[in-house]
């Protein structure tokens, strides 16, 4: 397969932005570095907050930011754009119907990737914008999957580390992440996706068991092999 070249849609946020980046690099077979993947890091740190736009749309849209930034990647000589928000997706039919080159789903992916796993019932730790979409329900059904949401209180709960802590560049205690774990699996979850980049950082500092689904890993893996690539061992 001819090798192509990545675009990434980055700054949303930042930091799971650069833990794409690095998981690309580290989940990529490669023994030089002109083995490893060529991509492009566009850290847009202008496109507006997605689920501040999705519960309320006087708020300012992302979807014109997110598609100027993927053509850029385009003109720039991506041949395939990545976009690590999962939140994002909800503007993902617009984005790729304006995008001048295919855009990957993480979301859907990863309910691939949990139907691979022989989930049955399966956790979405989330932001409320994406919650509110039905962006991972609808993609966990289509799979067979049951999907099984926080209750209100758990939600704010997660909210509070995805703003509070991880985009505030705080680190959240193991302490603090148990009773969100606890939660899921006493409500009969055999795998917890961690539908928001963010989480994807928390999964990074604490190390977080097999149960877990970590949508910014099936990305990265579903770049590396989509570009051309193939995956550590």
């Amino acid at each position: 397969m001819e090798k192509k070249v990545l675009g990434i849609i980055g700054g949303v946020g930042p930091l799971a932005t650069m833990l794409l980046g690095e998981s690309i690099v580290r989940r990529t077979k490669a023994f030089s570095d002109q083995e490893h993947m060529h991509f492009i890091i566009d850290n847009d740190t202008r496109i507006p907050d997605r689920t501040a736009y999705i519960l309320d749309h006087s708020k300012p849209n992302p979807l014109p930011v997110m598609v100027e930034d993927a053509n850029k990647l385009a003109d720039a000589g991506a041949d395939m754009i990545v976009i690590p928000c999962n939140t994002a997706h909800n503007f993902y039919d617009d984005l790729q119907s304006n995008s001048k080159v295919p855009v990957l789903h993480m979301i859907r992916e990863t309910a691939k990737k949990a139907r691979q796993l022989n989930a049955n019932r399966v956790g979405v730790l989330a932001t409320i914008g994406t919650l509110t979409s039905n962006l991972y329900q609808e993609a966990l059904m289509d799979e067979g999957i049951e999907p099984v949401i926080p209750d209100e209180v758990m939600q704010q709960d997660i909210m509070t580390v995805i703003y509070d802590y991880v985009k505030a560049g705080k680190k959240i205690t193991s302490a603090q992440w148990q009773p969100i774990e606890a939660a899921m699996k006493n409500a009969g979850c055999d795998h917890i996706i961690l539908g928001c980049t963010e989480l994807s950082v928390v999964n990074r500092e604490l190390s977080l068991d097999d149960s877990y689904i970590d949508a910014l890993i099936v990305l990265a893996d579903c770049a590396i092999t989509s570009c051309g690539y193939e995956l550590l061992d």
